[in-house]
C-alpha cells in the first residue's frame, strides 16, 4: 500500500499537463528601473553594442523574447558613465530552437538618455 502511494506520488509530477503562454507583447511598454535592484540576476548577453543612441543586445531565446521582457537599469556612474545592467523579468517558455538568440533594443529616449551619453553595459557575456 505504501510503495502503491509512494510510486503515484512520484508519477504525479511526470503525468501533470504543461500549459505554456505566450502573448503579443508589442502593445506592453518597456520597463526602464532607474535604480539597481536584486530581483533577478543580470542576463548573460552574447554580443552588445551601443549605436547611434541605441543599445542592442543578442540574448539567449526560445522563441519568445522580445524588449519588453527585461529591465533596464540606469545607474549614473562615477566616473561620467552611465552603466546599463539587463535583468529578464518575463521567462522566455516556448520551446523553439533559436541557436543565434535573438536582438533585442532600446533607445536612449526609451532609457531617458540624452543622444550622445557616455554608456555602457555592466551584463557578463558569453561567446
Amino acid at each position: 500500500m505504501i510503495r502503491g502511494l509512494l510510486a503515484a506520488a512520484l508519477c504525479a509530477p511526470l503525468l501533470s499537463a504543461c500549459v505554456i503562454y505566450a502573448d503579443d507583447a508589442a502593445d506592453r511598454d518597456v520597463m526602464v528601473r532607474i535604480n539597481r535592484s536584486a530581483d533577478a540576476p543580470l542576463e548573460t548577453v552574447r554580443a552588445a553594442r551601443i549605436d547611434g543612441g541605441r543599445l542592442t543586445v543578442r540574448v539567449e531565446s526560445n522563441g519568445c523574447t522580445d524588449a519588453a521582457d527585461f529591465a533596464v537599469e540606469v545607474t549614473a556612474g562615477d566616473d561620467g558613465w552611465t552603466d546599463l545592467a539587463l535583468r529578464r523579468t518575463d521567462p522566455d517558455l516556448c520551446k523553439a530552437l533559436v541557436p543565434d538568440g535573438v536582438e533585442v533594443s532600446w533607445t536612449f529616449e526609451d532609457l531617458g538618455l540624452e543622444a550622445g551619453a557616455k554608456a555602457r553595459l555592466v551584463n557578463p557575456t558569453r561567446l
